[in-house]
């Protein structure tokens, strides 16, 4: 063989080396937190069957003949007795809102970086890069913590009962569209397989109007709500009552009104998006009224 062909054949397989490598590097690269990940769901497991605790004292009643009054005392600690009785009715706990988030950093590596180191402590279930890739990261029935401090009607805890929805992007950019694509691919599985309700689509700042922003004003609602994914105002709107109260209409979509200039900026971001004042315009109240009445 000429040494041309010697060399091209040694060129290949420094390639090909140097390809194995770096494939087994971002293979491996999380695998310290794989291995984390799947011993905290062992100890979920065994707590899960540990036997139930007996929380709360035993109380017995005496009737005095006498005085006929009855009296209640509790049973000392030491004679308290542990006793299951096991139902066979149950299931795993299933998610009923989606929340959608963009991550505010810079790349999906400083992203996925932060969610596996452990001073971060947050977390989604998945996220979705610029290229349309998905990283899923928790079970849907694990817990996540991705909500925040937040309240949606009268639910103050979403994590207990929400997956979270993680968007690579910086908010100061549009959405790509083949990460609009994979979204609408995973909501739809999500909506079929839990069958979370279209209004149960929100996004954190929708929950949180007083301390988050995303997703951004770029985010595409009407889009997915196209698609089943939220609400939108119908295309005709029509003029709200005299008697309308807006800040009634919004906390009945869901919105927390103690703070209202907060709650009418996080409703329109989601709505108007391209005024995200905290005054009300005609056409703001049309289309809050036409939400308010779906």
């Amino acid at each position: 063989m000429a040494h041309g062909g010697i060399c091209t054949i040694r060129r290949a397989m420094s390639i090909l080396l140097a390809t194995l490598v770096l494939s087994a590097c971002t293979t491996n690269r999380y695998a310290k937190t794989n291995k984390q990940y799947k011993q905290q769901l062992k100890v979920l497991t065994k707590q899960m069957q540990a036997p139930l605790p007996y929380a709360t004292p035993r109380l017995t009643a005496t009737y005095d003949s006498i005085t006929g009054m009855t009296a209640v005392s509790e049973i000392p600690q030491t004679k308290r007795e542990a006793r299951q009785v096991a139902s066979i009715h149950f299931n795993l706990r299933k998610p009923n809102y989606v929340i959608i988030h963009h991550t505010a950093q810079d790349s999906l590596e400083q992203t996925l970086h932060t969610f596996t180191v452990p001073h971060s402590e947050v977390s989604a279930h998945y996220v979705i890069g610029r290229n349309g890739e998905v990283y899923q990261l928790l079970n849907d029935y694990v817990r996540g913590w991705h909500a925040g401090a937040g309240k949606w009607g009268t639910v103050t805890d979403l994590n207990s009962i929400s997956l979270g929805v993680e968007l690579d992007n910086n908010g100061k950019e549009p959405f790509t569209e083949p990460q609009i694509y994979s979204l609408l691919t995973l909501l739809d599985t999500l909506k079929q397989r839990y069958n979370i309700p279209s209004a149960n689509f929100i996004g954190h700042s929708d929950i949180a109007p007083s301390r988050k922003v995303d997703p951004s004003a770029f985010f595409p609602w009407k889009r997915l709500a196209e698609r089943g994914f939220g609400m939108w105002p119908d295309e005709v709107l029509m003029t709200p009552p005299e008697n309308f109260n807006p800040e009634d209409a919004l906390r009945i979509i869901g919105y927390d009104t103690r703070n209202l200039d907060a709650a009418i900026k996080a409703f329109k971001l989601h709505y108007i998006q391209d005024d995200i004042s905290p005054e009300l315009t005609d056409y703001d109240l049309s289309v809050l009224y036409s939400l308010y009445r779906k």
